[in-house]
């Protein structure tokens, strides 16, 4: 893993980060003119729920996502939605969209009066869920991301898929240890 070696994670011009493995996402489109990404959403997913590991987190991003693989997926397999950036519970980092576009993640959301958080933020799922502790590599990686982020964007703060969207969803949920993060990437969470 790119992070794990000490290399540092770079966000080229065109918003991909070198290195890393990249599935294109169908799921996304332009950002408004002029748009500055100042926020990154933290989330949580695991497919099926609880389980780690396999393609089915890449076949949801990238509508591929059979409905009868598992019964979870009969509810899921229709939608259109992908994030910026995945991170495994081993610390695998996989871009499915370019950060110069508006991957569409965050669905109906706020954050400080705005709405459509989409337009102006970074969508990060990690491999996990609300209740089992995330992996300290997944954590090393995230901090060495948001630093890759904020040296290309100025971006202020971090927040949670709850944050944005609160009593419709709950992650990445009270596993995730924001004061980690915090500290090593330099952000604060705000609300």
């Amino acid at each position: 893993m790119i992070a794990r070696r000490g290399r540092r994670l770079i966000v080229d011009a065109g918003g991909l980060v070198a290195g890393v493995t990249q599935v294109a996402s169908p799921n996304c489109d332009s950002r408004p003119e002029g748009m500055p990404i100042v926020l990154a959403v933290i989330h949580g997913i695991s497919l099926p729920p609880g389980e780690f590991g396999g393609d089915a987190i890449a076949r949801l991003f990238t509508n591929r996502l059979d409905a009868g693989a598992h019964p979870s997926f009969a509810g899921i397999a229709a939608l259109r939605v992908s994030a910026h950036f995945l991170i495994r519970r081993d610390g695998a980092l996989v871009q499915f969209v370019r950060c110069s576009l508006r991957a569409w993640h965050a669905g109906e959301s706020s954050w400080r009066g705005r709405v459509r958080c989409n337009d102006f933020s970074i969508g990060i799922e990690l491999e996990g869920t609300d209740v089992l502790p995330y992996a300290d590599a997944q954590y090393r990686v995230l901090a060495a991301l948001l630093r890759a982020l904020r040296r290309r964007y100025p971006i202020r703060a971090i927040a949670g898929h709850s944050d944005i969207a609160p009593g419709r969803k709950t992650d990445p949920g009270p596993a995730f240890d924001w004061r980690r993060v915090e500290g090593t990437a330099r952000l604060s969470r705000v609300v």
